[in-house]
C-alpha cells in the first residue's frame, strides 16, 4: 500500500532523477546530506570513533547495478514481469531476492554487492566484517549467499556478520524527543547531567573550573555508556540502566575510572615524596603476599585475554578483565599500604604493581 501513496511516488521519481545525475535534485540531496554527515561527525567525535576510509553509496552505487545487470545477462538472475531483477535463493532455504527495481534504480542489496568487491579489490583482507544490528541477520546471509553461490566469488567465506543485540531503555528512564528512540548525543547529554549530579555527592570537585568540570563530567558520562554496552557480550540484547551505569562502586566505567585516578594520585606522591622509588630495577627478593602474587598473575594474563577478545571478536573479555583486575587493585589498596610501606624496597615494588595496573 505505501508504494502506492502520492508521496511514495513522488520519492521514487525523485531517485530515478537522482540515479539519472538531475543538477537540481542532486543540489537539493548534497545539502541535505551534509546536514546528516554533520550530525554524524559531532556524534563521532564525541564518542572517539575514527574511520580510515568510508564508502559512500552515491559513489558505489553504480558498481553494484553493473555487476548485476552482467550477471542477468548471463542467466544468473531472472526478471520479473513489471521489469525487476530478482535472484531466486530458494534453493538455499532463502526467498527470492529484488536486486534492481522495476525502474532500474538499486536497492541496499545492490549496494552491499558493490561495495564488498571494492573492499575486497581494494585490501583483500583475512576477514571483511559488517558491524551491524541482529535485525539485519537475514539481509548478510543473503549477501554472502548471492556473492558465493550465485556470482561465484570464492572470496565470499571472509565476510562475517558482526551481529549485536539491541539496546534497550527502561521506561521513563530516560527522555526522548521524539517517540521512543532516544539518539546518542541526547544520551550524552543525559549522562553528563548525571555524572555531575553523582560528582557533586561525592564532594571532591569543589576547586576545579568550569573547564575542568565540564570534561570531567564528560569523560564520566563516556566512559559509562562505553563500558555499560561493552561489558555485554555482543549478540545479547542490553537493557541500559543510566543510574547503574554510573555507580562508582558497582560493575561500571566510573568504578575503574575512579580506581585508575586513584593510582595516579599514588603515583604523583611518590614522585613528590622521593623519585628515586621509580627507578626501574626492584629487588627481586621482595616476600610477596598473597594479594600481590594474585595482582601479578593477573597483570599476566592480560595479554592472553587480549589476544583471545580479537580472535573470538569479544571486547567484553577485555571489559570484565580490567573490572576484576581494578577490583582486585581496590581490595589490595584497602589491605595493605603502599607509600607507608616499610622499606624503600617494599614501596618501589608496591609502586610497580600499581604502575602497571594502570597502564
Amino acid at each position: 500500500i505505501a508504494k502506492k501513496t502520492q508521496l511514495m511516488k513522488e520519492a521514487q521519481e525523485l531517485l530515478r532523477k537522482w540515479e539519472k545525475g538531475d543538477e537540481e535534485v542532486r543540489k537539493i540531496w548534497a545539502m541535505m546530506n551534509n546536514w546528516v554527515y554533520e550530525g554524524f561527525d559531532k556524534t563521532y567525535k564525541h564518542l572517539d570513533i575514527t574511520f580510515d576510509k568510508i564508502y559512500y553509496e552515491s559513489d558505489i552505487y553504480n558498481k553494484g547495478k553493473t555487476i548485476v545487470e552482467e550477471a542477468f545477462l548471463k542467466n544468473i538472475f531472472g526478471k520479473k514481469e513489471d521489469g525487476s531483477i530478482y535472484v531466486d535463493l530458494s534453493e538455499y532455504n532463502l526467498d527470492e531476492k529484488i536486486l534492481l527495481r522495476a525502474d532500474g534504480t538499486s536497492v541496499y542489496i545492490t549496494q552491499d554487492i558493490g561495495v564488498a568487491y571494492e573492499r575486497y579489490h581494494e585490501y583483500t583482507p583475512d576477514r571483511m566484517i559488517y558491524v551491524v544490528g541482529n535485525e539485519q541477520n537475514y539481509h548478510f546471509e543473503v549477501l554472502k549467499t548471492i556473492l558465493k553461490n550465485k556470482l561465484n566469488q570464492k572470496w565470499a567465506d571472509i565476510i562475517y556478520h558482526y551481529s549485536y543485540g539491541m539496546v534497550e531503555l527502561p521506561e521513563g528512564k530516560m527522555k526522548s524527543r521524539e517517540g521512543k528512540v532516544v539518539d546518542a548525543d541526547d544520551l550524552i547529554e543525559e549522562m553528563m547531567i548525571r555524572a555531575e549530579e553523582r560528582t557533586k555527592l561525592l564532594g571532591k570537585t569543589e576547586d576545579l573550573p568550569p573547564e575542568q568540570l565540564y570534561k570531567l563530567y564528560f569523560i564520566i558520562a563516556i566512559g559509562a555508556i562505553k563500558y555499560y554496552i561493552l561489558k555485554v557480550a555482543p549478540e545479547k540484547n542490553i537493557m541500559f540502566n543510566p543510574e547503574e551505569s554510573i555507580d562508582f562502586d558497582g560493575n561500571t566505567a566510573p568504578f575503574i575510572q575512579y580506581t585508575y585516578a586513584r593510582i595516579q594520585s599514588v603515583l604523583r606522591k611518590a614522585k613528590e615524596t622521593n623519585n628515586d622509588y621509580f627507578i626501574d630495577n626492584v629487588n627481586e627478593n621482595i616476600d610477596v603476599n598473597d594479594k600481590e602474587k594474585e595482582l601479578l598473575i593477573n597483570i599476566y594474563l592480560f595479554s592472553k585475554i587480549l589476544n583471545e577478545a580479537i580472535d573470538s571478536l569479544s571486547p567484553n573479555m577485555i571489559a570484565n578483565y580490567i573490572y576484576e583486575l581494578a577490583k582486585l587493585y581496590n581490595q589490595y589498596y584497602h589491605d595493605y599500604s603502599i607509600l607507608k610501606a616499610g622499606s624503600d624496597d617494599l614501596i618501589k615494588y608496591r609502586l610497580l604493581i600499581s604502575k602497571l595496573i594502570g597502564n
